[in-house]
């Protein structure tokens, strides 16, 4: 089955303490369509400058993915630079162009209405509701958000949120939208507003997921050289939402084991600058990890 991915298309500029790339392919779409491109075929839905290349089309197009949602217009493409501290966690934003990010407006063509998957990344929320509406034969959706858009759009994302099946939070995103320091109960009150599942990410130190009758937690698979973690959380989203529509049903098996493989795959990305680990690795390089996280869990 197939997914459309809808969300930003950046060149990004990364700084951290031991090193710097300038200009990397970067942005929602990228890492979620790459991550879900290694179980089913993603469909891309976003907006680029004269600056985007047929070089990077091309690219995108031999991993089998579909481009056609991506609108190349007068302009420059979404750029972001930032500087990442010691602990590698933490982050600056030191610019941030939107460009023809700025009036992205999504236009759902009638082959991506059919679709049966949705993965809508961190964009405004009205923007979200749009597609959700636009969406004919949906048989499950995921969407991310973001801090800002629980303080300035809370409204239009409370609508989000009654439509989506699953969503995914930082422990402060939960705490903040739901007004409630434990993390179980605000989970609990995403979950009564609509969504069936919500998904905690906790970055290296895995994800959490309730659903309608379980809880399951996951740890990261450890990674001894942390390079770059921009795009980890993109990674996590596609590869989750990939893994289900490859196996096209949705129980309490398919999901936990999505959130493993989405840990292990979010695990390669930050080894290096980008998508540069991420855009060569294998399914065969995956089941290694996920073996090998078998055996950390299992005691």
């Amino acid at each position: 089955m197939s997914v459309l991915i809808v969300g930003s298309i950046a060149f990004d500029t990364i700084i951290t303490p031991f090193d710097n790339r300038k200009r990397l392919l970067g942005g929602a779409c990228i890492y979620g369509s790459l991550a879900c491109s290694l179980f089913c075929k993603p469909f891309i839905i976003g907006v680029v400058g004269k600056d985007f290349k047929d070089s990077h089309f091309n690219f995108l197009r031999k991993k089998g993915i579909d481009t056609s949602g991506i609108v190349k217009v007068n302009g420059k493409t979404f750029f972001w630079k930032g500087r990442y501290n010691y602990d590698m966690k933490t982050r600056q934003s030191l610019k941030t162009d939107l460009n023809v990010f700025e009036n992205f407006n999504p236009e759902i063509s009638n082959k991506h209405k059919n679709l049966p998957f949705l993965f809508l990344a961190n964009i405004d929320p009205e923007l979200q509701l749009k597609i959700l509406n636009s969406m004919n034969n949906l048989k499950f959706s995921i969407c991310d958000t973001m801090d800002y858009w629980i303080k300035n759009s809370k409204k239009n994302l409370m609508k989000v949120l009654k439509k989506v099946n699953c969503v995914v939070l930082n422990d402060e995103e939960i705490r903040e939208f739901s007004g409630s320091f434990d993390l179980i109960k605000g989970a609990k009150f995403i979950q009564k507003i609509g969504p069936e599942y919500v998904i905690i990410k906790k970055g290296e130190y895995g994800a959490s997921i309730f659903g309608p009758d379980f809880y399951f937690s996951i740890p990261s698979y450890p990674v001894e050289n942390v390079i770059d973690p921009t795009g980890a959380g993109d990674t996590f989203g596609g590869a989750f939402i990939g893994y289900i529509a490859k196996h096209n049903k949705i129980n309490k098996k398919i999901i936990k084991n999505a959130i493993a493989y989405a840990n292990t795959i979010a695990s390669f990305t930050v080894e290096d600058f980008g998508i540069n680990k991420l855009s060569k690795i294998t399914i065969l390089d995956i089941k290694k990890r996920i073996n090998k996280l078998k055996q950390i869990v299992i005691f």
